[in-house]
């Protein structure tokens, strides 16, 4: 009798994959803006990333298995919130100048963890995912421009947007 738990895909699908799911996690958390359908956006991505998992040529396993948490949380986004992903780009609210200090020293001196969660959860759905994956999980431009499906140039222009909206949001929290 064949069993699930000896097949060598599952082994192989448990060791490349299940070790991101917290960054699997924090990246639908902050996309979806909620823990339950976080974690309703993780499992159904890891029922995807099993389904598709012959799919998978030895690549990042950690940028192949966030491209599909990011495309599940926009999926449902799309269906359940449509309006959120409706936002269009706002030169003078997304934009424009912004006071001299370094969004860095910004995030530092925001002394609650909730207040940088919620400043987080003000921007539009790309600029939390670019701020998500770089500043939490630590991601390179590139695996951020994979898992996106966006240039590298692209991936840039969000960070250093979304950057500059949080240090807009912070500041004026204080």
């Amino acid at each position: 009798m064949f069993r699930l738990t000896e097949s060598p895909r599952l082994s192989e699908f448990e060791r490349k994959v299940l070790p991101h799911l917290d960054a699997a996690y924090n990246l639908a958390r902050f996309l979806m803006r909620n823990e339950q359908d976080a974690e309703d956006v993780v499992q159904e991505a890891a029922l995807r990333a099993f389904r598709f998992f012959d799919d998978f040529r030895g690549e990042n396993s950690r940028a192949w298995f966030l491209r599909i948490v990011r495309n599940t949380s926009f999926t449902v986004l799309k269906k359940n919130r449509p309006d959120e992903m409706n936002i269009a780009f706002d030169e003078e609210l997304h934009g424009g100048q912004t006071p001299p200090m370094d969004a860095g020293v910004a995030l530092d001196r925001a002394q609650d963890r909730q207040s940088v969660r919620a400043a987080i959860e003000q921007l539009p759905p790309e600029f939390r995912e670019a701020i998500t994956l770089r500043e939490l999980e630590e991601a390179s431009y590139k695996e951020i421009a994979d898992i996106a499906g966006v240039p590298i140039g692209t991936v840039m222009s969000r960070l250093a947007r979304a950057r500059r909206q949080l240090q807009l949001i912070l500041s004026q929290t204080k």
